[in-house]
């Protein structure tokens, strides 16, 4: 997180982790669509002979909060692609919280496993700690053959401590639901760390609602969650000089 108090200005940084072509793209792909233009900036994306992305997406996402604080929302994905691990750690420098795409069939749990261990190793050798940066576990490509039962996920979320979400990202599925997921883990640990709500004046009800109804959220769970109507003390969102 930066906070910078002089020009009023609060960054987070969410990571988009896992194997190649497990949809870390797709994810931000569809964010983007479903954002508000003037809430969004320009999603960058370098593609290569063999990876889908060799440095990182970037979407940043920002507002303002009703004590006048201008909040940013950056999402990155990592190169999945095992020659790229040093641009992985390099990316992850100062993660805020992390979403692990995991491919759900059942043929690719040892890839994603090594994944997995990849990136506690890679946590710890920027300096971050794994067990205090949360992370939203995605199970991605649900509706192709050999896919982990809903009964399956459940037994994951029943053995670990982080967030499970299922989706099918080409098709949006799961999609918003996961970002809603991160964002609000993200916000529960600053608000341990750093007391967001008494120094920035920014509760978790603001946070995310001045995000997500800036988002399209038709179709998906969150439907209905937040209206198109403004927070109780916030203002209007706009594009961050």
């Amino acid at each position: 997180m930066q906070l910078n108090h002089a020009q009023r200005e609060l960054t987070l940084k969410i990571v988009y982790y896992g194997p190649g072509l497990s949809g870390k793209t797709t994810n931000l792909r569809k964010l983007h669509a479903r954002a508000r233009p003037d809430v969004r900036g320009r999603l960058l994306s370098v593609d290569t002979h063999d990876d889908r992305t060799l440095f990182f997406d970037l979407l940043p996402v920002f507002f303002s909060t009703s004590t006048g604080f201008k909040v940013k929302v950056k999402l990155f994905t990592v190169p999945g692609q095992v020659i790229h691990n040093a641009t992985r750690r390099v990316v992850l420098q100062g993660a805020d919280a992390v979403v692990f795409i995991a491919d759900s069939r059942r043929g690719a749990a040892q890839e994603n496993n090594a994944y997995w261990r990849n990136l506690q190793e890679n946590l710890r050798e920027m300096e971050l700690d794994p067990t205090q940066v949360p992370v939203v576990i995605q199970f991605n490509k649900r509706d192709l053959p050999d896919s982990l039962t809903d009964e399956e996920l459940a037994e994951v979320q029943r053995r670990g401590s982080q967030p499970v979400v299922g989706s099918v990202a080409v098709r949006g599925e799961g999609v918003v639901e996961t970002f809603h997921a991160v964002v609000q883990t993200a916000w529960r640990a600053l608000e341990g760390r750093a007391q967001l709500s008494r120094n920035v004046g920014l509760s978790e009800e603001e946070f995310l609602g001045q995000i997500f109804r800036h988002i399209d959220l038709s179709g998906t769970a969150l439907e209905g969650r937040y209206g198109p109507g403004a927070v109780p003390g916030g203002r209007e969102s706009g594009r961050a000089p």
